[in-house]
Order: C-alpha cells, then sequence, then structure tokens
C-alpha cells in the first residue's frame, strides 16, 4: 500500500527536535544517520557537520512515521519557510514512483531528479505548482536494491 508521511528539514537541531517529538509521542527511532555514517561521493562534509542528522525516522501510530534531516549550509543549503517541509509518498512500484513525481513536477520546479540514490531507493525531490515540497521514494524490495553512487552533492533542501 502507497504511504504519505511529513518529512521534516532542520537548521542543524533535528536530533534536538526528535528527542522531544520522542518524548511526546513515545515509541524508538526507526532509523538514526549521520552525515559521517553515509558519505556520498564528490560531497565533502565539514567537520562540524559530520554529526548531524542525514535522516532520522520516529514511528507516530501504527502506519505513520516522522522524519526529517538537518540542512547544511557548509553544502549551500539554506531553511527557509517553505522548505522545512516535505510530503514524503512512498509508493508501492517504480512505474507509480515515475508516474506520480511526473504528476507533481507538472508546472513546478525539479530539485532532485527521480533516480537511483547511494541509499538503494529510486528518490525524488520537487516542489509543485503551488509551492508544495514533494518527495517521492520508492523502496525497491531487498532483493532488487539499485543503488548508485552520486556524482555530485544531493539536492539543497
Amino acid at each position: 500500500m502507497a504511504k504519505l508521511n511529513v518529512y521534516l528539514n532542520f537548521a542543524g537541531n533535528s536530533e534536538e527536535a526528535f528527542k522531544f517529538y520522542r518524548a511526546v509521542f513515545g515509541g524508538e527511532f526507526t532509523s538514526v544517520v549521520r552525515f559521517k555514517d553515509m558519505p556520498v561521493p564528490g560531497v565533502k562534509v565539514s567537520e562540524k557537520d559530520q554529526n548531524k542528522m542525514m535522516h532520522i525516522g520516529l514511528p507516530i501510530g501504527k502506519t505513520d512515521v516522522l522524519m526529517a534531516s538537518d540542512t547544511l549550509e557548509s553544502l549551500g543549503q539554506k531553511l527557509k519557510p517553505g522548505n522545512n517541509v516535505y510530503l514524503s509518498f512512498h509508493p508501492e512500484s517504480k512505474e507509480e514512483a515515475e508516474r506520480i513525481f511526473s504528476g507533481l513536477c507538472a508546472g513546478g520546479a525539479i530539485e532532485m531528479p527521480l533516480a537511483n540514490q547511494p541509499w538503494g531507493d529510486y528518490y525524488g525531490s520537487c516542489r509543485d505548482k503551488f509551492g508544495v515540497m514533494w518527495m517521492v521514494d520508492y523502496a525497491y524490495p531487498k532483493a532488487e536494491t539499485k543503488a548508485e553512487p552520486l556524482s555530485a552533492a544531493p539536492a539543497m533542501r
């Protein structure tokens, strides 16, 4: 079944925010990935940013996950109203990912083209024609992972 989750961006304090959310909602983090844990080819993360969050997830209820990452000014990313919240759509197939992504981008702007990513998913992000930020993330079944190294910096959220 396809899913829709909320993805938040923070100016370096996502870990603090998610400890707060965990205290409020309960539960345990499903993933905690720091920038130092997943180096991306061609991207140099500053020493001061190594421990910031590349991705963190906290289940809320039975099926929803609140997710986040830190924006890194050292990579040219700047947090501003409008890019601090994304809707993260998780389709059931690669074909559905392509259809949904194409539809969402129509009249808007692609932030990161839909492509295989180093973490193994087929992912892209865009701003729709209404200014809403979207992530489309298809997770291949374990046996079909299609990870490819990135040759350039990840999208600036």
